[in-house]
C-alpha cells in the first residue's frame, strides 16, 4: 500500500439504507402478491424519550416498506408478568413474524428473561440466546440489527475482506461480539478490544478495518488509524457545542477523515442501517416460518 494522501471518502449510510429501503419494498411487494405479508410487533414499555423517538421511527419504516406494523405501548409500571403474557400472545400470533422489544427496559422488569421469552424465529434484533449461538456456530442466525449494518456498509468499500486485520473496539452484546462473528465469517482475523486493552493506540494502528463501539466521544484519534483503513464508527454520543447539543462519534472525525481511507460519518452513518437492517430482518423472518424463498439477496 502507497502512501495515503487523500481525504477518506465518506461512506454515506443514509444513501445506502435508503437503496436499501427501496429494495425491501419492492421484496414485500413480491411476497404480498404471493399472500403473505410480513408483520412487526414493536413493544415500547415505559416513555424514555430516545426510545420513544426509535418506535416511531421503526413503526413509520415498516409501514412505508409495506409491512403490518403492530404497536404496543405500555406504561413503565407494567409488571415483568404482564410483559411476558404480551410476549407470549405475539409468539403464538398467526400474523406476528418479528418481535422487537424496545431497549432499556425499566430496572424492575429482567431484560435476559424477556429476550429469552420472544420466539427465536420472531427475534428481529437477533438478542436470543439461540441466535447468539447460530451466529457463533455460523448459519442459520437471525442477526443482530447494527452489526448487519455495519457490513453492508463496510462491504460497499470492499467486498473482499479475507486476510485483512479487523479491530473492534467495544465488546458488548449488541454489537461488538456479534460483529466479530460476522468478520471472521468473511475470513478476517479479528481482535475484540475494550477498556482493558493494553496500548490501545499502537493495536488500532494495525486494523485494516477498525469498528468503533465503545460509546466514549472521540476516543479514537487520528494518528490511531492506519493510512488507507475502513473506519466505521458506531458511537452515538451528545455533546454541548456552542451552547447546542451536537451529536458526536467515538472517533474524532476531522482527524480520522484526514487518515483514513473510507469512514463513516456521525449522524448519517451507521444509524439509518440499523432501521433497514430490523426490516430486513423482519421480511427473512417471515420467508423461513411461511417456508418461501426470500426476494432479497444474502449478504
Amino acid at each position: 500500500m502507497g502512501t495515503h494522501t487523500s481525504e477518506a471518502t465518506l461512506i454515506d449510510g443514509a444513501a445506502v439504507a435508503a437503496g436499501l429501503h427501496s429494495e425491501l419494498r419492492s421484496a414485500v411487494e413480491n411476497l404480498v402478491e404471493r399472500g403473505l405479508t410480513p408483520g412487526l410487533a414493536v413493544v415500547l414499555v415505559g416513555n424514555d424519550p430516545a426510545s420513544s423517538v426509535y418506535v416511531r421511527n421503526k413503526i413509520r419504516r415498516s409501514v412505508e416498506a409495506g409491512l403490518r406494523s403492530f404497536h404496543h405501548e405500555l406504561p413503565s409500571t407494567t409488571s415483568e408478568t404482564d410483559l411476558l403474557s404480551l410476549i407470549d400472545r405475539l409468539n403464538s400470533a398467526h400474523d406476528v413474524d418479528g418481535i422487537l422489544v424496545q431497549l432499556p427496559l425499566p430496572s424492575h422488569i429482567d431484560a435476559q428473561k424477556v429476550t429469552a421469552a420472544i420466539d427465536p424465529a420472531k427475534d428481529v434484533d437477533g438478542f436470543h440466546p439461540m441466535n447468539v449461538g447460530k451466529l457463533s456456530l455460523g448459519g442459520g442466525a437471525l442477526v443482530p440489527c447494527t452489526p448487519l449494518g455495519c457490513m453492508l456498509l463496510i462491504k460497499g468499500v470492499r467486498s473482499q475482506l479475507a486476510g485483512l486485520n479487523a479491530v473492534i473496539v467495544g465488546r458488548s452484546n449488541i454489537v461488538g461480539k456479534p460483529l466479530a462473528q460476522l468478520l471472521l465469517r468473511e475470513n478476517c482475523t479479528v481482535t475484540v478490544a475494550h477498556s482493558r486493552t493494553e496500548d490501545l493506540p499502537s493495536l488500532c494502528r494495525r486494523a485494516d478495518i477498525l469498528v468503533a463501539a465503545v460509546g466514549q466521544p472521540e476516543l479514537i484519534r487520528g494518528d490511531w488509524i492506519k493510512p488507507g483503513a475502513i473506519v466505521i464508527d458506531v458511537g452515538i454520543n451528545r455533546a454541548e457545542h456552542e451552547g447546542r447539543q451536537k451529536l458526536i462519534g467515538d472517533v474524532d472525525f476531522a482527524g480520522a477523515r484526514a487518515v483514513a481511507g473510507a469512514l463513516t460519518p456521525v449522524p448519517g452513518g451507521v444509524g439509518p442501517m440499523t432501521i433497514a437492517c430490523l426490516l430486513r430482518n423482519t421480511i427473512d423472518a417471515a420467508c423461513r416460518r411461511h417456508g418461501v424463498s426470500s426476494p432479497i439477496g444474502n449478504s
